[in-house]
């Protein structure tokens, strides 16, 4: 930022800044013009002028309340509060937010400001949006409708233990009759009927999906299956399972498997999980532990007894006539079908030919189908569906809303993609990149062992030919200090997902001038890296062939070019540009287009199957018969290399 800007902005003359700014303690030239934008937010912070405090005498003040949509321009949001757009720029800028006028913020920078200029900001719903959770659609239904819907639970825990053996277990004895013919195909989850009641469970792999899910407010899950091996007993992603559980607050049983091993300890799991906090029933807790076999189905039928039990406990219920939401739990986009959505319902039925938005996409369903690739008309709740029709691929953790007309899901999609832009413009610094070496250095963290796996794999997803991908440490946690100090002296970008940046840590980074970026949404992340290594890789220079001609007579012959007539053969020939000259069927040289003439008239370009004549820049020496072929040079579209096996 300028000094001159700065010294606007905080209403005082230049010489008075540089006063200013050295008896505050800050290093900066008398002879600088410019200060980077960290620094600026620094000095303005220090150095702003602190509001007045009123009087008793003057009486309480008087707060006035505005309506401030989830997404708005920096100039509409000044005309809304009626001050000027400087002086919410400002207000912008001290709280670490660069903005010009025609940007967009979303409500929570909106509101910041808002409060700073004495206003009380409330966020106004976007027309169409409706209810913006499935918590919120529950919360107003009317508790008659509500009927009990079939429990949706996820079988987690760490790698090897028997997660994905359990599931097929379960599906291989208990899946609902498909009809003959019917494919089965992956859609992140299928309902197994046990005891003529239905269960769906979650297949998506990994830990992944759910933290996506949580990171955009979703908890699809009623019920969380933990499996921990008897012979291996509690481990790192054990753990995560049990903090996640926790923090949203979802009923866990235990399924202590492989107890058929000769080695398999289940007292020695149950004294584990209990110092983790998980407190087995028989030891005076309130956590079910089935000990299991998923390799021979044995104690199979009694946790799925548990799982039952509980539902009945917890007695989930939802309206199968109200309004219809759901949560994306897989997507792709299929070669036949276009994007493609793994939903499941959690509120209302979703019936074909609805009009829905699907986080910020929208669309018609088109196609809907169950987990065996059966052709369904209508899903009530708990149902996970197959979808197509919508307009883009959405997110996993995206929410589904059933709309009245398509125009009405345009809006709302549109609205949902600017607040997610605006938010990303607010939190944002940018990624660093090491331009001299061609190199991207990143430090990771997240907040949990699964989480920085997935974000990992993806980033290796992204390597290249031309620009070197460091991932210099990655850890499990909020970013601290150490962590600032650490990307400091390797020139690198601090990545966050999921976690937060400690407070301390944050002044540091101000201080050294160190890109901080938080992600809750791995795609997000991948397309800012992905640009920052387009913006490293040095742009390449194709050559296209737009016109050949064959010289018919040589008029004039100099030191540095010569003017011949000739005949468009194909193509068109281009004033200014380069030219190859080929003389049967070698190349002999090139030179310059550097003038065009038609009927002893200048032109610019003549197209083929005329004659002209033409002022060539070159040293060779043009023949009768010569083939001159014109060539425009381009900027070829910078795309990544993969790196080859």
């Amino acid at each position: 930022m300028n000094i001159t800007t700065l010294s606007q902005q905080l209403n005082i003359s230049i010489t008075e800044l540089r006063k200013r700014m050295a008896a505050a303690g800050f290093s900066v030239s008398p002879k600088a013009r410019k200060v980077n934008n960290v620094l600026a937010r620094e000095i303005y912070e220090k150095l702003k002028p602190q509001p007045k405090k009123i009087l008793e005498a003057e009486g309480p003040a008087v707060v006035k309340t505005v309506k401030i949509p989830p997404v708005i321009a920096v100039r509409d949001l000044a005309a809304t509060l009626g001050k000027p757009v400087t002086a919410v720029i400002k207000a912008l800028i001290g709280n670490g937010v660069m903005a010009t006028m025609n940007e967009q913020i979303d409500f929570d920078a909106a509101a910041v400001v808002a409060a700073e200029l004495g206003f009380e900001a409330q966020e106004e719903k976007a027309v169409g949006l409706g209810l913006g959770t499935v918590g919120e659609t529950l919360a107003a239904e009317k508790e008659a409708d509500l009927k009990f819907r079939p429990p949706i639970v996820a079988v987690m825990g760490h790698v090897d233990h028997g997660k994905t053996k359990l599931l097929d277990t379960i599906r291989s004895t208990n899946v609902i009759e498909t009809e003959a013919g019917a494919i089965t195909q992956h859609i992140g989850a299928y309902k197994v009927n046990y005891k003529g009641k239905s269960i769906t469970f979650l297949d998506t792999p990994g830990h992944e999906a759910f933290a996506a899910m949580r990171a955009r407010g979703a908890n699809v899950t009623d019920i969380i299956v933990l499996v921990v091996a008897a012979d291996d007993g509690v481990k790192q992603q054990t753990l995560e399972v049990i903090s996640r559980a926790k923090l949203t607050r979802t009923p866990m049983i235990v399924a202590m498997n492989k107890i058929d091993k000769p080695e398999a300890n289940p007292e020695l799991v149950k004294s584990q999980l209990s110092e983790a906090g998980v407190m087995p029933e028989e030891w005076g807790g309130k956590t079910v532990f089935v000990p299991i076999s998923a390799k021979k189905n044995l104690g199979v039928d009694k946790l799925l007894d548990m799982i039952l039990l509980t539902a009945e406990m917890e007695n989930y219920r939802a309206n199968p006539e109200g309004r219809t939401v759901g949560t994306v739990i897989e997507s792709h986009l299929s070669k036949t079908q276009g994007p493609i959505a793994s939903i499941i319902v959690q509120n209302g039925t979703l019936r074909l030919n609805d009009v829905v938005t699907v986080g910020g996409t929208y669309g018609k369903v088109r196609i809907l189908q169950d987990e065996n690739g059966r052709a369904l008309k209508s899903a009530p709740p708990s149902t996970p569906v197959r979808l197509s029709g919508i307009s883009n691929v959405p997110e996993v953790g995206d929410l589904l809303q059933v709309r009245a007309e398509i125009q009405e899901a345009q809006a709302a999609a549109r609205t949902i993609l600017l607040s997610r832009t605006a938010k990303r413009l607010s939190l944002k610094t940018g990624i660093s990149t090491d331009t001299e070496n061609q190199q991207l250095n990143l430090i990771l963290k997240a907040d949990t062992q699964g989480s920085l796996e997935a974000v990992s794999a993806e980033i290796s997803k992204l390597e290249n030919q031309d620009v070197k991908i460091k991932i210099v440490s990655e850890g499990v946690g909020d970013i601290n200090e150490s962590d600032v100090l650490a990307a400091e002296s390797a020139s690198a970008t601090l990545v966050g997902f999921n976690n937060a940046v400690l407070p301390a840590a944050a002044r540091l980074a101000k201080q050294k001038n160190i890109s901080v970026d938080i992600y809750d949404i791995i795609y997000e992340l991948t397309e800012d890296l992905t640009r920052a290594i387009l913006d490293l890789i040095l742009p390449e220079v194709e050559e296209i062939v737009v016109g050949r001609a064959k010289v018919l007579a040589v008029f004039r012959t100099e030191k540095d070019y010569m003017i011949v007539g000739g005949s468009v053969l194909e193509g068109k020939l281009i004033a200014e540009r380069k030219v190859r000259i080929l003389r049967g069927d070698k190349k002999v040289g090139e030179g310059k287009l550097a003038e065009l003439q038609r009927n002893k008239v200048p032109a610019k370009q003549v197209e083929a199957g005329l004659e002209c004549g033409m002022n060539i820049g070159t040293r060779v020496k043009l023949e009768k018969g010569d083939i001159l072929m014109i060539v425009d040079e381009r900027l070829r579209e910078k795309k990544l290399k993969k790196t080859s096996v």
